[in-house]
């Protein structure tokens, strides 16, 4: 099978990236299994090493679809569009629909929670390449130093619920993709980075707070702290019941439970072992790539995955903030 993605961004991502890796990561294991990969992108990729075809995209004024090859199978993107064409086009949809807006039949969401909001049914769960994690066979925790990593400047993430809760209890917060706007010797602000930096910090936490106030689609930062062995702290809301089991993780319900959590020592409760195990066992981004061959498949045969094109459901925008 022949397989055309399209990304501005260079690949392999060098620092901060979240879903551009994971396209990077399928790519590569498609590859690896043996399909025909090619890249429509950034003229500073370097994926020829991992057996990715890349035809240099530099010029944005361009139409890039026609530098699609003749011979494709289908078009894999990540954005919201049917190739003109009309090659077979699967889209994955990684946030939330705005008021009115449609997607193509042909969507696949990223968790079931996520699908079910659009009124749609089919959807892969985000995935990682493990071996880029590295992992600690001796580590602790000792529920005393926590992570928020996340855009922070966004009010749906909830900086300020964890900085708050942090403080109250007198945690340590190492805060990656925001800022504390007030000075405090327990919280340590790091800004957007990525890379070794990123995994040095997350290597030294406890557990990742992740106290959402919207319908979140899925948070790859959960599986990346699951794959340092960290377990989550969360709210009920969007993906995260369906990610954060028992054994992996803490859902509270609004900030008193989140700072009686954090008082209560919790460091037994978890295995990191066990919870990068089972991370990997259901996050892979074999099991992943494996799903999407399903749907190309589908696609291919001349199905379509979904009768009517999805679209948000209700009449509030999916940024509204919920309660917490």
């Amino acid at each position: 099978m022949k397989i055309v993605f399209h990304c501005a961004t260079p690949l392999p991502v060098k620092t901060y990236g979240g879903i551009e890796r994971i396209v990077f990561w399928h790519m590569v294991e498609l590859s690896r299994l043996g399909h025909k990969v090619v890249l429509i992108g950034h003229p500073d990729s370097d994926v020829k090493k991992f057996g990715i075809e890349h035809i240099p995209y530099a010029n944005a004024d361009l139409d890039w679809e026609r530098l699609i090859p003749l011979d494709t199978d289908i078009a894999h993107l990540s954005y919201n569009h049917q190739v003109r064409s009309g090659l077979p086009t699967l889209c994955t949809v990684h946030g939330n629909g705005q008021l009115g807006e449609r997607f193509l039949p042909n969507s696949v969401f990223v968790s079931k929670r996520h699908a079910q909001i659009h009124g749609a049914k089919e959807f892969v769960h985000n995935a990682l390449d493990f071996s880029e994690y590295p992992f600690n066979e001796d580590k602790e925790i000792n529920w005393n130093r926590f992570l928020f990593l996340a855009k922070g400047s966004w009010r749906v993430k909830n900086l300020r619920h964890c900085i708050r809760a942090c403080r109250r209890t007198k945690k340590h917060l190492e805060i990656i993709g925001g800022r504390s706007l007030f000075p405090w010797p327990r919280i340590k602000s790091h800004g957007f980075v990525g890379g070794k930096e990123k995994l040095s910090i997350m290597e030294n936490c406890d557990a990742l707070l992740f106290p959402v106030r919207w319908e979140e689609p899925f948070g790859i930062a959960i599986i990346e702290a699951m794959a340092m062995g960290l377990p989550v702290i969360g709210s009920p809301y969007g993906s995260l019941p369906e990610l954060v089991t028992e054994e992996l993780g803490i859902i509270c319900k609004n900030f008193e439970e989140l700072v009686m959590y954090l008082s209560t020592d919790n460091s037994k409760k978890f295995n990191p072992r066990k919870i990068r195990e089972t991370a990997k066992e259901r996050f892979s981004i074999e099991k992943h790539s494996k799903a999407y061959l399903e749907y190309y498949e589908k696609i291919l045969s001349g199905q379509e995955l979904h009768s009517t094109a999805p679209k948000l459901i209700g009449q509030k925008r999916a940024e509204s903030l919920l309660d917490f």
